[in-house]
């Protein structure tokens, strides 16, 4: 692992930093959970406020799904604690449902009966009133844009037909924090975009939203704070552009108009940088980590006298795969985001 890794601004021991008079909404502190011989989570702090986005992102078995359960109250930790809207997770169990919706990554509805009957079944599971229920749910659907599914059957819906009906019914008791494990897994782009379009809905209503996440780009657009979990440990911790910043300098990024020229790109970007550039996601990229601005202009310069044409040249901040990589020492094996 890299000292970045161990940066005292990125022990999950130290976020978030202490501030006096901040309430937070989630508040759990040192989470252990073992199974057998294998550790799921090794003390494990997080924290978010009201309102936010917080993304757990890590590899399958990373500890990320073992925490929202712990969270939900569907999961008891082997050590540590945690509270959700001041309730205490394992002594007020009955308190903390009544406050949190969790949504997992199998539809919780019965397929057999109507999106509209499902909702009201979950409104008298919440103790609301016939009427209650009834209004609530057609705000939801309303909201949620089921209008022309909701008197079907759920299993004539389409997979983002079932996953906003999931939503819907955990919102159906209107909770303060909502918990999702892979909200847009199997979804095609348009219907990611519709799913994290709802969750900032919810965000700025003043629910507090925790997702885990495989999807580097997933958690770089919708979480307005990131978790990184590796092998049971929270690695780091902050708003993605903290994390991309404190890594330290720009990326330069030369794009060749001609996929020919990448191997004089290369010498250039070399010579001015006294770097190697390093592979890319992206072959027809030649890319350099830590430069100097001024790089930028002389790489130019050397490329207009050598007379090679570029598609694209910049700096950028570090991408969350490159912070990924820093943090645990190894790629990610993450889920392929599904091209927008």
């Amino acid at each position: 692992m890299s000292e970045l890794a161990g940066a005292p601004w990125l022990s999950g021991r130290s976020w978030p930093p202490a501030s006096a008079g901040t309430r937070y909404v989630i508040r759990a502190d040192g989470l252990t959970k073992r199974y057998g011989r294998t550790i799921a989570l090794s003390g494990v702090d997080l924290a978010a406020r009201e309102g936010v986005v917080l993304g757990l992102l890590g590899d399958d078995g990373a500890g990320k799904t073992t925490a929202v359960r712990i969270l939900g109250g569907l999961l008891r930790p082997d050590a540590g604690q945690a509270t959700i809207a001041g309730y205490d997770v394992l002594r007020q169990p009955d308190r903390v449902r009544a406050v949190v919706g969790v949504v997992g990554r199998g539809a919780a509805v019965d397929e057999q009966v109507t999106g509209l009957q499902n909702l009201l079944v979950a409104g008298r599971r919440r103790e609301l009133s016939r009427g209650d229920a009834r209004r609530r749910a057609r705000e939801l659907v309303d909201r949620f844009g089921l209008d022309d599914v909701a008197g079907r059957r759920v299993e004539e819906y389409s997979v983002l037909q079932r996953r906003k009906l999931d939503l819907a019914v955990r919102l159906m008791g209107r909770p303060r924090v909502l918990l999702l494990d892979e909200p847009t897994a199997g979804l095609d782009p348009a219907s990611r975009h519709e799913v994290w379009r709802l969750v900032r809905e919810l965000a700025t209503d003043g629910v507090t939203v925790v997702f885990t996440t495989r999807q580097l780009d997933e958690a770089d657009q919708l979480a307005t704070e990131i978790a990184v979990i590796d092998r049971g440990l929270l690695v780091a911790s902050g708003t993605p552009t903290q994390l991309k910043a404190k890594l330290g300098g720009r990326t330069l990024d030369v794009r060749p108009a001609s996929a020919a020229d990448l191997p004089a790109v290369r010498a250039v970007v070399s010579r001015v940088t006294g770097a190697v550039p390093r592979p890319d996601t992206d072959p027809g990229v030649v890319s350099v980590s830590d430069v100097d601005p001024g790089a930028l202009p002389e790489v130019m310069s050397w490329l207009d006298e050598a007379g090679i044409p570029v598609a694209e040249i910049g700096l950028r901040l570090a991408g969350l795969d490159e912070v990924f990589v820093a943090l645990t020492g190894h790629r990610p094996a993450l889920a392929e985001a599904v091209p927008a």
